[in-house]
Order: C-alpha cells, then sequence, then structure tokens
C-alpha cells in the first residue's frame, strides 16, 4: 500500500522532503499527492529544481498551471491560506507533513484532520498537548500506531540531543548550555 502524503509549506523543510523521497527510491511505498505553498508555482519549481544548499536537483522538474511534475509524477499544487480550506479528503491524504513552522497546535493538528488527512507530522515543535514528540535516535520507541498528531521537534533538538544522549548515557551531565544560530537560505 502506497502512503499518500501532502506538505504543508515548501520550504527549506518541505523541499527537502521531496528530495529525500525522490533520493531514497522509496516511491513506489510513498507518494507527493500535494503541497500547499503560498509561492507561485513556478517560484516552487524554481526551487526545487535549484537548491543554494543541495545543488541542482537530479530529477527533471516542471510545472504545468497548478501542477508540479517531478519525472512523470504529478502532484497537485494548492496556495490555501487557512488549513480548512485544504482538500486532503478529496485527495485521500494519509499523512500531512506540515513544514510551515507556523501551526503546532493541537488545534492546527486536528484542523487538517478535519479536512480529510489520517495523521499529522509537524516538522517543527509543537504543543505540549500534541500524541507525541519524537526525535529520531533518542524516543522513537514511544510512537504508537494511535498517535495522530506529532511532532519531529525542532532542527537544533535533532542535532544535538541524540549527542546529548550519548554523552548523557556514558558519562552523565550536569548541566549544560546549546546555542543554536540560523542562517538566512533559499
Amino acid at each position: 500500500m502506497t502512503i499518500r502524503i501532502a506538505i504543508n509549506g515548501f520550504g527549506r523543510i518541505g523541499r527537502n522532503v521531496v528530495r529525500a523521497l525522490y533520493e531514497s527510491g522509496r516511491r513506489a511505498e510513498i507518494t507527493v499527492v500535494a503541497i500547499n505553498e503560498l509561492a507561485d508555482a513556478a517560484g516552487i519549481a524554481h526551487l526545487l529544481k535549484y537548491d543554494t544548499s543541495h545543488g541542482r536537483f537530479a530529477w527533471d522538474v516542471r510545472q504545468e498551471r497548478e501542477q508540479l511534475f517531478v519525472g512523470d509524477d504529478a502532484i497537485r499544487l494548492l496556495h490555501e491560506p487557512t488549513i480548512a480550506a485544504l482538500p486532503w479528503r478529496e485527495l485521500a491524504v494519509d499523512v500531512v507533513l506540515d513544514c510551515t513552522g507556523v501551526y503546532g497546535s493541537r488545534e492546527h493538528g486536528e484542523a487538517h484532520l478535519q479536512a480529510g488527512a489520517k495523521k499529522v507530522l509537524f516538522s517543527h515543535p509543537g504543543g505540549n498537548d500534541l500524541d507525541a514528540t519524537v526525535v529520531y535516535g533518542v524516543n522513537q520507541d514511544e510512537l504508537r500506531a494511535g498517535h495522530r498528531i506529532v511532532s519531529n521537534a525542532s532542527c537544533t533538538t535533532n542535532c544535538i540531543i541524540p549527542i546529548i544522549k550519548l554523552l548523557d548515557d556514558a558519562y552523565g551531565i550536569e548541566s549544560g548550555t546549546v546555542t543554536t544560530i540560523h542562517s538566512g537560505d533559499a
């Protein structure tokens, strides 16, 4: 069975999800059926094709009206500013990857479910009322099939917590300080 995903927010993280999926060779298992991004369709195609960090995307990328084509795969482009207007039910979306960095509460997750998605994964920190916050390599064993609204924590958390866990398990940590700096990129 193919998992049908939609991406809400096609900035750095949303584009890297598509890149990682195509580079993984798992497109028979996971397919992107829609991308919701306020930017225009031509801009979306251009930013996927040309990445300032990862270079040119290996697959042919083109845009025709409100469809993005990656190779022969057609992905519907949406430009909805609110979750409630998203057609997840119509598109039979199994999982929404919310990569906006804006939405992250249980209320936002419930809005995706009301729109028809079966599950929601926030690519950024969420509220304490989500079903789970998971950092792979640290607590992924806490993830349950019944969890419907999950956060993948923050980029900083995903970078530093696995290392901190290793150090704490091996030597113990009494206290520490972490500093993060974000740069702008396109």
